[in-house]
């Protein structure tokens, strides 16, 4: 960055680091110690659809890798679109695979990284849960390369839980790379893999 970019206030985008996803078996351990919250085993990366057969074929090829896990247990990949247009890559592991989750979402991270749809990438996120059956889901901002919780309330409406989330921030700032700018918090609602 040059003396004129930092005059005119431009800043070079964050680049992705996919392999800030394998910091969440670690942060797990600390969130279930800090607010009792467990993996679920599911987790899904989300991304902007796309149309044409480029993108279909890399698609196809993501969940062929995905379903070809012979240990894999449960349902296999599937694509899911949401009320808003996004699609989502949606990945089931036992609760206690949270390390093959991350691997998964890795996967289908890279592959559409390597196929030249990285624009396209929005976000990756993992499911965990309390005992009061509490959801909660960290969320990797693929574009900003850092971490954020969300919590949504139960219930009808689109309510969150402000204050676990500051809590959970809180707990995982010596574990994620988490995102200080509160704004970036974008609400996931309805997301699967929650």
């Amino acid at each position: 960055m040059g003396l004129l970019d930092i005059l005119l206030g431009r800043t070079k985008p964050v680049v992705p680091d996919l392999d800030q996803l394998f910091a969440l078996p670690s942060a797990a351990v600390t969130l279930e110690a800090a607010a009792g919250f467990t993996a679920t085993g599911q987790g899904a990366v989300c991304f902007a659809t796309v149309e044409g057969s480029a993108f279909e074929q890399t698609h196809r090829e993501v969940q062929a890798l995905l379903d070809a896990d012979t240990e894999r247990t449960g349902p296999p990949v599937r694509l899911q679109r949401d009320d808003f247009g996004y699609s989502w890559l949606v990945s089931e592991r036992a609760p206690d695979q949270l390390s093959l989750l991350v691997n998964d979402l890795h996967a289908v991270n890279s592959a559409m990284e390597v196929n030249g749809f990285g624009p396209q990438l929005l976000c990756s996120l993992a499911g965990f849960e309390d005992a009061d059956h509490r959801r909660l889901a960290l969320v990797y901002l693929y574009k900003r390369g850092s971490f954020y919780p969300f919590a949504p309330l139960p219930g009808a409406g689109q309510r969150r839980d402000n204050a676990l989330e500051l809590q959970v921030k809180a707990a995982l700032g010596n574990d994620l790379r988490l995102e200080q700018d509160l704004s970036r918090w974008f609400p996931v609602w309805g997301a699967p893999g929650l």
